[in-house]
């Protein structure tokens, strides 16, 4: 375990991915989101096989035999995408970002529902709380709904929608990642949200005004793979469940962000509701985290050493997370 190397990709991807978003939000729905999904993969893919070509991890990548999983997982994926970029498009980046903090809270409901996985009050206790979070963030818009624009109540409600799918994705990778190497899990992804977003072409794509916009089309795919390359770098070096908790970083990128580039201050009830969702989201990886441990503790020596040989494997899936969009 290499404490620095991993907390540095993590931040990293944090701030690769509020780069991305910054983009997507200066472009302020100027392109179809189909359209900026698409630049979003195909820029995305070739620093993605570069890495996993240059570590050795493409041999086999494609060959899987639960094709229907893997399109699971992509459908989660581009719903993801579509209303990610939707979002971004119709609302601050602060705002999105603290309700996209309410993923690993909607995986720990949809674990227990499709997982069968027993969850206790500790963590149920958890997911009210983050979902208060979100409720605070809103209630400016109880009290004064000339605030609450058409566009804006479309940007929440795909910024919600975003959020259920990553904790969709979520569950589909735990299952995925029993049998599929994180390189694979990443190409299939990128490839079904490359192709899906194609087929968007006929429904008013348009060319690029300038030069700019191209290359913010473009970099919006490069800082998205860079950020899913440190993403996954950064469980190579320590383990999901200490790494999980500065996925948080996002938060202060997005503020800087929104700010500087679009003079977005955030309300006191965007920051009071994005610290207790992010509290929730501490809490319940630090919970997970614990039960672990104790499960680890409660297994016998011979299958703790299974599991350490698996560790041989660098293609071996490395997180739960991995090859989230």
């Amino acid at each position: 375990m290499n404490i620095v190397k991993a907390v540095s990709f993590k931040v990293a991807s944090t701030l690769m991915f509020a780069i991305m978003g910054a983009q997507v939000r200066y472009l302020a729905g100027a392109y179809p989101e189909g359209q900026v999904a698409f630049f979003r993969a195909l820029f995305a893919l070739p620093p993605i096989l570069i890495v996993f070509g240059w570590r050795g991890q493409l041999r086999g990548a494609l060959r899987t035999e639960r094709h229907s999983d893997h399109l699971v997982r992509g459908l989660f994926s581009i719903v993801g995408t579509f209303c990610t970029f939707a979002a971004l498009a119709r609302i601050p980046i602060a705002d999105f970002t603290a309700i996209a903090f309410l993923a690993p809270l909607i995986t720990v409901i949809f674990a227990a529902v499709f997982l069968k996985e027993q969850v206790r009050a500790y963590r149920w206790s958890a997911v009210a709380f983050g979902f208060g979070g979100v409720l605070l963030m809103l209630a400016p818009y109880a009290r004064d709904h000339a605030a609450l624009t058409s566009s804006m109540a479309l940007g929440l409600a795909f910024a919600l929608t975003n959020a259920f799918t990553a904790g969709g994705a979520a569950i589909q990778i735990r299952r995925l990642t029993a049998t599929e190497t994180t390189s694979s899990i990443v190409i299939f992804m990128t490839l079904l949200v490359l192709l899906v977003s194609l087929l968007t072409a006929p429904f008013g794509w348009r060319w690029p005004a300038t030069w700019g916009d191209v290359m913010l089309l473009a970099g919006i795919g490069v800082s998205g793979g860079l950020g899913q390359i440190f993403f996954t770098d950064s469980y190579r070096f320590a383990p999901a469940s200490f790494l999980a908790p500065f996925d948080y970083t996002a938060m202060l990128w997005a503020f800087m962000l929104g700010y500087w580039f679009f003079n977005e201050v955030p309300t006191p009830y965007v920051v009071a509701g994005a610290i207790a969702v992010a509290s929730a989201g501490i809490f319940v990886i630090l919970r997970e985290r614990y039960l672990g441990l104790k499960r680890l503790r409660d297994t016998p020596v011979a299958a703790i050493a299974t599991m350490a040989d698996d560790e041989d494997n660098p293609d071996a899936p490395v997180t739960d997370e991995a090859g989230a969009a």
